[in-house]
C-alpha cells in the first residue's frame, strides 16, 4: 500500500506508532490524532511528525504535514 493510499484511508481504528507512543487511533481532528496507548490517551499533533501506520501486515510511514486536513476532506485532498 502506498503512502497516499493510507492518507486517504480512514485513520480511526488503525494501529500507529509515533514519537515513542504506540496504540490505536480513536479520534482525528485537522491538526491532531488521539491515540489510545498503554499509558492512556495521547493527543498527538500531526505537524512535523512521522506516523507509522499498520495496515494489515504492512507498515506505512506517513508525514503528518501531508494529512493536515479535516478528516472528511482528507480523503479528497491528499495527492497521489
Amino acid at each position: 500500500m502506498r503512502t497516499a493510499d493510507v492518507a486517504r484511508h480512514e485513520l480511526i481504528g488503525l494501529d500507529v506508532t509515533v514519537g515513542g507512543h504506540a496504540g490505536r487511533v480513536v479520534d482525528e481532528t485537522k491538526h491532531t490524532l488521539l491515540v489510545d496507548t498503554a499509558s492512556g490517551s495521547k493527543r498527538i499533533p500531526k505537524a512535523g511528525r512521522s506516523f507509522d501506520f499498520r495496515v494489515g501486515d504492512r507498515h506505512v510511514t506517513v508525514d503528518g504535514d501531508e494529512i493536515m486536513f479535516q478528516p472528511e476532506d482528507r480523503t479528497k485532498k491528499v495527492r497521489s
